[in-house]
């Protein structure tokens, strides 16, 4: 395994992370624990979830799962999508971070969390609030570092920039939908990260299996496929997104790599990016996505994917979430 330093901090995080969205779902409690044990035999140590996902299920599968292994990974969670139906059931207000923040570290059978993620931008919450309360976060020893996820250009350096001015904790690390499906980062995301040091942590990595393959032949999509578990995920299945698809499937081929493989593997040599999470439901799903990790990428494939992916550097990201 190969490990990257998040941004210009000092933590160490496993190129090939793990993410657990589906954890509990899409993935029983006895797999998805199987995944994460054979993560962190094959030497990932970052794992990312959400106080969200699968109602919780996944911060507590996780917990569970990492009884008597918590000092091997890097645990990243998050807060600030709606938890609830109550008036601070969201965003990133002091009340609600620290409340979440302790129903996580419950959840995760820990007393910190390596990196606490802001899931995304509140516009409701002056950013001075939200940015001090992670500081207190840090200083009480709670959490180790601090990322956002689903900003903005903009929005993240106006934090940034609240940060350096007030002496609080920085962000290191920005979480983003970024692929071969989705270059959209690359237009101001990526380059503010790279001015500013931060770590980028693409989520969608292969644009939700569009990538992967399994979406070229539409008559053969496995069952659990997250278009079959997934109904609204089918927006995404366009003709332009499957064209996509079928041409990574066609490079990979002749270059003997798997096409999730070889798109993992395009994502870590772009500029910024420390660790790419990918999910898994099956072990031989994990299997597949390590090989990325050996790949060398000779500058000529590299050219042949910017080009084949150039036209998704424009237009809506594939995905963006926000508070309502």
């Amino acid at each position: 395994m190969n490990y990257r330093r998040l941004g210009k901090s000092g933590l160490q995080v496993s190129v090939l992370g793990i993410g657990t969205n589906a954890f509990g779902r899409r993935a029983d409690v006895d797999t998805s624990t199987r995944l994460i044990h054979q993560a962190l035999d094959y030497g990932i140590n970052f794992i990312d979830t959400a106080n969200i996902y699968t109602g919780s299920e996944s911060e507590k599968i996780i917990g569970q799962a990492l009884v008597g292994k918590r000092h091997e990974v890097v645990l990243a969670t998050k807060a600030g999508l709606v938890r609830g139906s109550g008036p601070n059931a969201s965003g990133s207000s002091r009340i609600h971070l620290m409340q979440e923040l302790d129903n996580s570290l419950k959840r995760l059978k820990t007393d910190y969390v390596d990196l606490y993620q802001i899931h995304t931008f509140d516009p409701y919450t002056p950013l001075e609030e939200t940015l001090r309360t992670l500081d207190d976060l840090v200083r009480s020893g709670k959490v180790r570092y601090i990322g956002a996820s689903n900003y903005a250009a903009w929005e993240l350096m106006k934090a940034l920039g609240i940060s350096d001015w007030k002496g609080l904790a920085r962000y290191s690390s920005i979480q983003l939908s970024y692929s071969l499906a989705d270059r959209t980062p690359e237009q101001e995301l990526i380059p503010v990260s790279v001015d500013q040091g931060l770590g980028v942590i693409p989520y969608f990595p292969l644009a939700g299996g569009i990538l992967s393959g399994k979406y070229n032949d539409a008559d053969s999509i496995p069952a659990q496929a997250r278009s079959q578990t997934e109904p609204s995920f089918n927006n995404f299945l366009n003709e332009r997104t499957l064209n996509l698809g079928r041409q990574v499937s066609k490079l990979a081929a002749e270059h003997g790599y798997t096409p999730s493989a070889l798109s993992l593997a395009w994502l870590m040599t772009r500029p910024a990016v420390s660790t790419v999470i990918v999910g898994a439901t099956r072990p031989e799903q994990l299997m597949d996505n390590l090989q990325s990790v050996a790949i060398q990428l000779t500058p000529e494939i590299i050219s042949e994917l910017d080009e084949i992916s150039d036209s998704f550097r424009y237009g809506k990201p594939f995905a963006f979430y926000r508070l309502p």
